[in-house]
């Protein structure tokens, strides 16, 4: 069952979060992003928390900050699905454009990115620290989908309905 994260759910994300990143989110992080209203979600099986994501919203705009499901349970579809959930909430909120970075080496998640419709935009040197040092970030976007909310009888804003 996806939901909000709370306060109460950090405990249980960061044991993901320190399980399946090598320079993982602090326990801080994840509280400011709860606080800052940013759209935090989580994905329970069975009682179990098994995924989340943050997603930072910006005017019109939003960047996927992170997304992690435990490792047990990867490759099962559920990235995928909490991937799709924080794009529609984006689009609910009539976001124009989701970005995201993703660690270059990371070939599973840049594969799902674009699987899921998002474009290469850019690259950031040394973005991530590694243990080589730095490894560049791979900068990807999507676009959505916009309805408009004035939509009345086949008449969209900004049309006359008379001609």
């Amino acid at each position: 069952m996806m939901r909000d994260m709370t306060a109460a759910d950090v405990d249980a994300v960061l044991l993901i979060e320190q399980a399946v990143q090598a320079y993982p989110w602090t326990r801080g992080n994840f509280t400011d992003a709860i606080h800052s209203a940013y759209i935090c979600r989580v994905d329970e099986v069975e009682g179990e928390l098994c995924s989340y994501a943050i997603l930072m919203p910006a005017v019109d705009e939003a960047e996927l900050l992170t997304i992690g499901v435990a490792a047990k349970l990867q490759r099962n579809g559920l990235g995928r699905m909490m991937l799709q959930e924080m794009l529609e909430i984006a689009q609910v909120k009539n976001m124009r454009r989701v970005f995201l970075e993703v660690r270059s080496s990371n070939a599973a998640a840049v594969a799902l990115y674009l699987s899921a419709g998002f474009e290469l935009i850019g690259t950031r040197r040394g973005y991530y620290r590694s243990a080589n040092g730095n490894e560049d970030a791979l900068t990807m976007a999507r676009e959505l989908q916009q309805h408009s909310r004035f939509q009345f009888a086949g008449v969209a804003a900004g049309e006359r309905a008379d001609g």
